[in-house]
C-alpha cells in the first residue's frame, strides 16, 4: 500500500509455522518461506542463566531470537536444533576467510604437534615472524607489540599517547566503537534526545555505555561527530589533547565513511596541536586490504591497533605505529616507561593463526580480496536493484566485503545523520525475518553485514531472493 505522496508503508507481517529442510534454503532458489525453530538453542540458553550472568559470556551475545551456534565452517552456521544458516555477521568481523579455514587451521594443528606451549618468559621465533610481516606490510607500523583483544589494544594505544605527550584528555567519535575500557565506553548508539541537536563546532556529553566509570574520568573524553574537521580543533582549543582514537570507517554503526579529505584533516591537526592520531583498524584491519584502511586512505596514523580479521577468528590483537613511540613500553627512565604485560600475550596457537592468515592473504596475488570485492559488489548491485523494484527509501553501504543496508535515502555521514533519517524498526524486522529463513544478519539495526572468501556466487543470490521476498512482504 502506499499513501498520497507515494511513498510505501513499512508493516511487520508474521510467517507461516512451517519448516523447510536445512538443504532447501541453499541449494536451488525455489524455496517457500519457512521459520526455523530454536527449542534446544532455549534449553541451553536457560541452563546457562543459572551459571552465567544472562547465560551468555559477553552481553553483546544476549540478543533476539536466542540461537546455540554449536558449527561454524566455511560461509556457514549450525544451531543446536540442526538449522544451517549462510552468515554475514562473522562473530562480529573476524572470519574473512570463513569458519575454521584449513589453511590457519592446519598452522594452528602444527605448532600445537610441534610442541609450542605457554612460556612466559623470554621471546618466541613466531611472535617474530609475525611482527616482521605485520611490519613489512603495514606502512604506519615501524614496531608492533601483541595483545588478545581489540580492547586491550586501544586502552594501551590511549596509556601510551598520555605518557607521551604528557597530557589527560583525548577525542572519540560519537557514534563509534573502540572498546570496553572508561575511555571508550561511551555514545556509541545514543538517542538524539540525550546528546542533544548537532553541534558544529561542539562536543557532546559523554554518555556512557556501562556503569562503574568515575565522572571525573568522564570529564577527561570529548565525544564529536563523525567527519567533523571543525569540532577536532574547537575541542583542541579548550583542552590539551593527548590523542584522538577513530575507526577510519564507524563499522559498529553499519558503514559510515570518511569524507573526503577527513582522514588527512586529522593528520594535519594532530600535528599542528601536538596530539597522537590513533586509528582503530580492529574492524577494518586486513579484511580492506593487507595494509589496513589507512594504507587505501594515504594516511598515516601514529598508533594504529588490529583485531578481529588478523588471525581468522582467533583472540589476538595488535598496537603498532611509529617506534619512537612504541619504545616508551621499554623507555630507560622507569618514571616514563609505559606498563605492557599480558600472561597470554602472542600465546603461540593464535600467532600461528595469524601468521597462517597473512599469508593466505598474500597468496596468489590477493586472490582472496579479488573474490570478496566480487560478491560484494554482486551484493550491492543487487539489494539496489531490489530498493529500485520495490520503490521504498533505501541505500547500499559498502566498503569491499563489508555492507549494510540503510532505509534511508542517503548513506549517513555521522551518527546524528543516521539517528535522524534511518528506520531502525523496520532494519531490525528484516534481519529477525532473514534469519528465520537461515540468513544470519545480527539481528542489531545498523550493524555491518561481513562476506568472507569462503561465501560463493550462490550464497549472495540466495540471500538476495530471500531478501527480495522478505522486503516484499514487509513492505504493504
Amino acid at each position: 500500500m502506499t499513501t498520497q505522496n507515494g511513498d510505501k508503508v513499512f508493516k511487520a507481517q508474521a510467517g507461516p509455522a512451517s519448516l523447510p529442510a536445512p538443504d532447501e534454503l541453499f541449494h536451488g532458489h525455489e524455496q517457500t518461506r519457512g521459520v526455523f525453530a530454536h527449542t534446544k538453542s532455549v534449553q541451553i540458553l536457560n541452563h546457562n542463566r543459572h551459571y552465567l550472568p544472562g547465560g551468555v559470556v559477553s552481553v553483546n551475545r544476549a540478543v533476539q531470537p536466542e540461537i546455540v551456534f554449536v558449527k561454524g565452517q566455511g560461509a556457514y552456521l549450525w544451531d543446536a536444533d540442526g538449522n544451517q544458516y549462510i552468515d554475514y555477521h562473522a562473530a562480529f568481523g573476524p572470519h574473512f576467510l570463513g569458519h575454521n579455514d584449513p589453511y590457519v587451521t592446519d598452522a594452528v594443528i602444527s605448532v600445537l604437534r610441534k610442541g609450542a606451549s605457554l612460556y612466559g618468559s623470554g621471546t618466541t621465533e613466531l611472535e617474530g615472524q609475525l611482527a616482521e610481516l605485520i611490519c613489512q606490510h603495514i606502512p604506519a607500523v615501524e614496531s608492533v607489540q601483541f595483545l588478545n583483544t581489540g580492547s586491550e589494544a586501544t586502552y594501551q594505544a590511549i596509556r601510551l599517547a598520555r605518557a607521551v605527550t604528557q597530557r589527560d584528555h583525548i577525542v572519540v567519535m560519537q557514534g563509534g566503537y573502540n572498546g570496553w575500557h572508561d575511555d571508550v565506553s561511551c555514545n556509541l548508539m545514543t538517542p538524539l534526545d540525550v546528546i542533544g541537536p548537532r553541534r558544529s563546532p561542539g562536543e557532546y556529553p559523554y554518555i556512557p555505555i556501562s556503569a562503574g566509570i568515575p565522572l571525573a574520568h568522564q570529564e577527561l573524553v570529548h565525544p564529536i561527530n563523525f567527519n567533523d574537521l571543525e569540532s577536532v580543533e574547537y575541542v583542541c582549543q579548550k583542552y590539551p589533547i593527548a590523542a584522538l582514537i577513530t575507526e577510519p570507517i564507524l563499522q559498529n554503526i553499519g558503514i559510515v565513511k570518511p569524507a573526503t579529505g577527513f582522514l588527512q584533516g586529522l593528520r594535519r591537526l594532530a600535528d599542528r596541536w601536538g596530539f597522537v592520531l590513533v586509528i582503530d583498524e580492529v574492524k577494518t584491519g586486513f579484511r580492506h586490504g593487507i595494509g589496513g584502511y589507512a594504507k587505501i586512505a594515504g594516511v598515516k596514523p601514529d598508533l594504529v591497533t588490529f583485531g578481529k580479521a588478523l588471525a581468522n577468528g582467533y583472540p589476538i590483537a595488535a598496537l603498532g605505529g611509529k617506534k619512537e613511540l612504541m619504545d616508551w613500553f621499554v623507555h630507560p627512565e622507569p618514571s616514563k616507561r609505559v606498563l605492557l604485560a599480558g600472561t597470554y600475550n602472542a600465546h603461540p596457537v593464535p600467532t600461528a593463526a595469524a601468521i597462517a592468515t597473512i599469508e593466505r592473504l598474500l597468496m596468489n596475488g590477493g586472490e582472496v580480496y579479488r573474490h570478496v570485492e566480487l560478491l560484494g559488489q554482486k551484493m550491492q548491485e543487487g539489494l539496489e536493484k531490489i530498493i529500485r523494484t520495490l520503490g521504498f527509501k533505501g541505500v547500499v553501504a559498502r566498503q569491499g566485503s563489508a555492507f549494510c543496508i540503510y532505509f534511508m535515502d542517503h548513506c549517513p555521514s555521522d551518527w546524528h545523520d543516521l539517528a535522524s533519517h534511518h528506520d531502525f524498526g523496520f532494519d531490525e524486522e528484516l534481519r529477525k525475518n532473514l534469519i528465520k529463513l537461515g540468513t544470519y544478519f545480527f539481528p542489531l539495526a545498523t550493524k555491518q553485514c561481513s562476506i568472507s572468501f569462503a561465501h560463493t556466487t550462490e550464497d549472495i543470490e540466495v540471500t538476495l531472493e530471500q531478501t527480495q521476498k522478505e522486503l516484499s512482504e514487509m513492505l504493504i
